[in-house]
């Protein structure tokens, strides 16, 4: 089954539009892992539907290398993001696995990522679907 690590933190509302629109997408056909920084964005994204959560430092790192593929917000990569939430060593983890990454470019950190043009959260996220779909060969 193809597995997907759907990472956030602070109150993990981006991670849980995430997981609910891919468990809206692909149902059961997918299993989506819930790693949050925190224990409340994993709870968030539990809530939503994931098929399974862990928290925190070592969750994110093990698990990094155990699925296809992560999606999340950008500051996902970004060592002492979301307000110090991420550790180096996550940031680290998840950018150096060999899954296939989609991130949302969103400006939360300051960072503007040049060439990548600024839509409505919804419409991101269902690009984030169509990747997905693409990526696993499923057809709408």
């Amino acid at each position: 089954m193809y597995r997907i690590a759907v990472v956030d933190g602070q109150g993990g509302g981006i991670g849980s539009l995430i997981v609910r629109r891919l468990r809206d997408e692909f149902g059961e056909t997918i299993e989506i892992l819930a790693l949050g920084t925190n224990a409340a964005a994993t709870t968030a994204m539990m809530k939503s539907r994931a098929n399974k959560g862990a928290t925190g430092e070592n969750a994110i790192v093990w698990n990094a290398g155990r699925v296809h593929m992560i999606t999340g917000p950008l500051s996902i990569v970004l060592p002492n993001a979301m307000l110090g939430e991420m550790t180096p060593r996550m940031a680290e983890a998840l950018v150096s696995s060999d899954a296939k990454k989609i991130l949302l470019a969103l400006n939360q950190e300051g960072i503007d990522v040049i060439g990548v043009g600024k839509e409505p959260l919804p419409h991101m996220i269902e690009k984030i679907v169509e990747s997905i779909r693409q990526a696993i060969g499923k057809e709408k």
